[in-house]
């Protein structure tokens, strides 16, 4: 029995690792690790899939492994995330601290604000968006509706502007109730609009066949040194706007 079909599985299983690592970091407030975390899962889930191609074992099992890893590390973790952070909006003061921001609210003394259960709509979203895709055929070429991972880097990317940007301005606003909700909200639409959005699967490496994903990818690298990761939500708008134009 060969080892091969095995091992695409083992690399979902380690995005799925990732992730449940995740989920303990978000809920104790440390969304640098948790978003760490999150990222390197996200790296193993773009490889599993690749490796399943490559050795020619994909299997419905995989299928339906890799949806469930999805699931924690880029539905469960950034709906954790967005709950924590409208808590935060709610609760806490305006501008933080590095210790308030790490130990504002311990888990032993959290109270749940009702409010902030929004932010688990996400979660939500997440699940109906996997689903669906499980059982659309159409989807091979590209994507209907925002993917999951793309999301979460969204979501995730809020906690980070606000610990490593330092800015009064984007804090104010990230920590925002009103435009959190709003941000939640967006976000599930997006999971699961029906937006033509285009696939990073390359057929061939010719510029008139992916110009839109070349525009895509060197765009990611130019915004991402020049502003960090205030440039994750402006690349999620440009991959809209690209996919919505190449339509």
């Amino acid at each position: 029995m060969s080892i091969n079909k095995y091992i695409p599985n083992f690399v979902t299983l380690l995005n799925l690792f990732c992730g449940s690592i995740a989920v303990v970091f978000a809920v104790h407030n440390n969304f640098v690790a948790a978003s760490a975390f999150v990222f390197l899962g996200i790296f193993f889930d773009f490889f599993d899939g690749l490796l399943a191609r490559k050795l020619n074992v994909q299997s419905p099992l995989g299928v339906q492994l890799d949806s469930l890893a999805d699931m924690v590390t880029s539905g469960l973790v950034p709906g954790i995330v967005m709950f924590k952070l409208i808590s935060m909006s709610i609760n806490a003061p305006e501008m933080l601290t590095q210790n308030e921001w790490n130990s504002n609210f311990s888990f032993s003394e959290f109270n749940i604000a009702p409010l902030a259960l929004i932010g688990l709509f996400i979660t939500l979203a997440s699940a109906y968006r996997l689903a669906k895709f499980n059982i659309d055929e159409d989807q091979q070429t590209y994507f209907k509706g925002l993917p999951t991972p793309a999301n979460a880097l969204l979501v995730l990317s809020l906690p980070l502007i606000i610990e490593f940007q330092n800015s009064s301005l984007a804090t104010s606003l990230l920590l925002n109730q009103w435009f959190l909700i709003g941000f939640t909200l967006l976000s599930c639409y997006f999971l699961n609009s029906n937006i033509k959005l285009i696939a990073l699967k390359f057929k061939d490496f010719s510029f008139a066949n992916n110009k839109f994903r070349y525009i895509l990818i060197i765009s990611t690298i130019v915004l991402l040194v020049l502003l960090h990761f205030m440039a994750i939500p402006l690349i999620i708008l440009l991959y809209i706007i690209l996919s919505l134009i190449k339509r």
